[in-house]
């Protein structure tokens, strides 16, 4: 057994070794060990720095180890990690209020990933409607799980899972019109993301969400987001529909709720939440008192150092350092919110990842052609400069 305290930790090629001989080959994983990480900042099992612009994916909005949400997650592993959902504590209902408070929704329920608030999701639409369709976006992304992985569009994900959950259909994103015609008498919810990750980070027009609402309204469809990616603070806002003003009736939250912690949350308002009779969905692990610690101390740390705002102002900076220094012969638009950020490429861009890595930024590269950048809110304007430099200078 590896000796996590020991100074001869396994070398990078090592540990490359016995992760081919023992987990689960399912990433195409870049040729890097890390080690350790500080802010924006990791280092590899070598001790090279590297600049991280993708945080875990979105996950890692503080930083890494922030000190506030390090000292909760080591204090609450000293008295109570877990008791499952048989039994109260104090603070899963203190974490459901605050999360409601700041997305204007009325209950909470806790699970370990987003697949798996999406999967609740689409139960709890089920149940409230009685009705069974469901209707997503062109290039959405909603996880791998046979529920979301139903509502995502990809071919190459869905394919080798068919049969899946029946009753998707899919519309392009953006366009309210044509999700307004594809609404039939059996759907029971539309499912979107306020700005489409994995799919290339598109942000769509502003009155987007507020059209579909309307047709929501009308038609009596539930209107589900997907803010997996865009929560905490990610786009700028709290929420990515905050952007809009758009109120949803179901939302699911992941990634950034608890400071890199595996958590996520489905919140909802209270005549659809009130759907969902005792039995109808549980989980063994979710909302546990560690978990609730880390993302009680993750948003208080936001809110404590503005670190919404900072990703609304960094995002700005960061975005207009890369229209000014990436060539137009290379790059054919810079778009995003926050710092959730898009680097459209005019060809494949995967090859970059590397020669972004050997300069010492983590990048990663979503859509085949689009460089996405998710750096923790904590980035410094000298370490945007850097990754701006090296992005700038990337060359196929």
């Amino acid at each position: 057994m590896t000796d996590l305290h020991s100074t001869s930790r396994p070398s990078a090629d090592e540990a490359m070794k016995k992760d081919a001989e023992c987990v689960f080959q399912l990433w195409a994983r870049q040729p890097v060990v890390l080690k350790k990480g500080r802010g924006a900042r990791v280092w590899d099992v070598d001790g090279k720095e590297y600049i991280d612009c993708v945080a875990g994916i979105a996950v890692n909005n503080l930083g890494h180890c922030h000190p506030k949400v390090v000292a909760a997650i080591q204090e609450q592993a000293a008295t109570l990690m877990h008791t499952s959902n048989l039994y109260y504590t104090d603070l899963q209902p203190a974490l459901a209020e605050k999360l409601t408070q700041i997305s204007g929704m009325d209950r909470a329920f806790f699970a370990n990933s987003g697949a798996e608030v999406m999967e609740a999701a689409l139960k709890l639409a089920r149940k409230a409607t009685g009705k069974k369709g469901f209707i997503a976006a062109e290039h959405c992304f909603h996880g791998r799980t046979m529920g979301a992985l139903s509502i995502t569009h990809k071919e190459k994900y869905r394919k080798p899972f068919e049969p899946l959950v029946a009753g998707a259909s899919f519309v392009p994103y953006g366009d309210a019109e044509s999700l307004g015609k594809e609404i039939t008498a059996d759907t029971a919810a539309v499912v979107l993301e306020p700005v489409q990750g994995e799919g290339g980070v598109h942000v769509p027009p502003l009155e987007y969400l507020r059209e579909v609402r309307e047709i929501c309204d009308r038609t009596g469809t539930l209107l589900i987001f997907d803010e997996i990616q865009t929560c905490m603070g990610r786009t700028g806002k709290w929420f990515g529909k905050d952007h809009s003003g758009v109120q949803p009736d179901i939302m699911c939250i992941a990634k950034g709720i608890a400071g890199g912690f595996p958590m996520s949350a489905l919140v909802a308002t209270e005549s659809v939440a009130t759907k969902f009779a005792k039995g109808d969905h549980s989980t063994t692990f979710g909302g546990n008192p560690l978990a609730c610690a880390a993302a009680l101390a993750t948003i208080q740390a936001m809110e404590e150092e503005h670190l919404v705002e900072r990703s609304a102002e960094m995002g700005e900076y960061m975005r207009g350092q890369l229209r000014d220094h990436c060539r137009q012969d290379f790059v054919s638009e810079v778009r995003g919110l926050g710092l959730m950020i898009g680097v459209q490429l005019k060809r494949d861009g995967n090859a970059l990842v590397d020669k972004a890595r050997e300069k010492g930024v983590l990048i990663n590269c979503t859509a085949d052609t689009v460089l996405r950048l998710v750096p923790p809110f904590v980035i410094t304007k000298d370490e945007v400069d850097r990754v701006v430099e090296v992005v700038g200078q990337l060359r196929y």
